[in-house]
């Protein structure tokens, strides 16, 4: 809280050092600025935190937050490390109630994802997509019978974009 409380001043006083008369936060919704400043920390720290979280606790649109946070990375000219996706793995799986086995999948997911990153199929891709992919052969794999609709709802992301994650990773 308190880092991103500095990003947050940091982004209010980064124009007048500039010369700029309106800062960063004037003519943006207060909430939106704070979600992003606490999402950047998230991802300087390597928190299991997705923007998505932010928008859903704020209920406002995924994209719209996605915009503010842009530009707040941009006006501070920040240079963020890539989000691991195996970060999510375990929180993924815990939605998906494997019951006893949730620990043998979690784990079959990640070497997964490893593989994945072995074949640069995790540059580019949102980590919701590789998660959700990653879980589905894990789950088919330890016998639970799950489909791609349950694996969507549980992470956030398309049919489809499984279905092409799931194609990337066959070939």
């Amino acid at each position: 809280i308190e880092a991103a409380k500095r990003l947050y001043n940091m982004a209010q006083e980064r124009n007048f050092e500039l010369g700029n008369d309106k800062n960063f936060t004037q003519g943006r919704p207060t909430a939106h600025v704070i979600a992003a400043a606490l999402y950047t920390i998230c991802r300087l720290e390597k928190t299991p935190h997705l923007l998505i979280d932010f928008s859903d606790i704020l209920q406002i649109n995924l994209y719209v937050l996605g915009a503010c946070y842009l530009k707040f990375v941009k006006h501070l000219h920040l240079d963020l490390p890539l989000v691991d996706p195996s970060l999510f793995i375990h929180r993924f799986c815990a939605k998906m109630e494997f019951g006893e086995k949730t620990h043998l999948v979690s784990v079959t997911a990640l070497r997964l994802l490893q593989r994945m990153k072995r074949d640069w199929m995790t540059y580019g891709r949102r980590p919701n997509s590789l998660c959700g992919s990653a879980i589905l052969i894990a789950a088919r794999y330890h016998g639970f019978k799950r489909t791609t609709t349950q694996i969507v709802n549980a992470v956030h992301t398309s049919d489809e974009t499984i279905r092409k994650r799931l194609d990337e990773f066959k070939k």
